[in-house]
């Protein structure tokens, strides 16, 4: 049976890795991931040398087919991403999809992700939630995004850049109200932080910091009384 395996690989700490992960990736005849230079950190920690696909969103249209001949020819290939599970706002969702519409069978090898992470760690409400990925860069239909979010009673988790994430917070104010929420940065590594309060607190907590790194939100849903 042709398979493809997506290997969940550590959000920040190297250490973050299971052991299967660590024999797939060993194992393998082929890895395919999102930069060649951040995936060979990782390797390089575990003492595994592979080849490696670059398999991005400005390829991936090229190089699903290849990689899904390789798969055909009866090699071993993985699929990671820069960090957490392959197909969470990257692009093995297309590599994912493609190989099942090929009667690939798909084999996951569970990781971290910092949605499920930086939700754990928050105090809210963990039964029911909603994930919204990056929220758009452009303010208009940011702002729609939200709208649409107003009335979401589960929590609600989206993935925000540094440079935006004041401007964000402010949208995040002016449409869903002052609702208690929490930014996670840098979740797993050396400045890993944690930030709880109301949206307001928040905004004029960060107005006189330079903020950095990669940062998930989460955010009180509406509550239903």
């Amino acid at each position: 049976m042709k398979k493809l395996y997506v290997v969940g690989t550590p959000i920040g700490n190297l250490e973050d890795i299971t052991l299967r992960a660590i024999e797939v990736l060993r194992s393998c005849d082929l890895i395919a991931c999102e930069d060649r230079r951040r995936t060979s950190i990782l390797l390089h920690r575990y003492g595994i040398k592979k080849p490696l696909l670059s398999y991005h969103d400005h390829n991936k249209k090229a190089m699903t087919p290849r990689i899904l001949a390789r798969i055909g020819e009866g090699k071993k290939v993985a699929l990671v991403s820069d960090a957490g599970m392959p197909g969470i706002c990257d692009p093995g969702f297309y590599l994912i999809r493609a190989a099942i519409q090929a009667g690939v069978e798909i084999v996951p090898i569970p990781g971290p992700t910092a949605l499920i992470t930086a939700l754990i760690i928050s105090g809210l409400p963990c039964d029911r939630f909603v994930f919204e990925g990056y929220l758009h860069r452009r303010r208009g239909r940011r702002r729609k995004q939200l709208q649409a979010l107003k009335d979401e009673p589960r929590s609600i988790i989206c993935y925000e850049a540094p440079t935006r994430l004041l401007a964000t917070l402010e949208d995040i104010l002016d449409i869903l109200g002052d609702r208690m929420m929490v930014i996670t940065r840098e979740l797993t590594k050396k400045f890993e932080e944690v930030l709880r309060g109301n949206v307001s607190e928040l905004i004029e907590e960060l107005k006189a910091r330079k903020i950095r790194g990669e940062l998930t939100l989460v955010i009180e849903g509406k509550d239903e009384e």
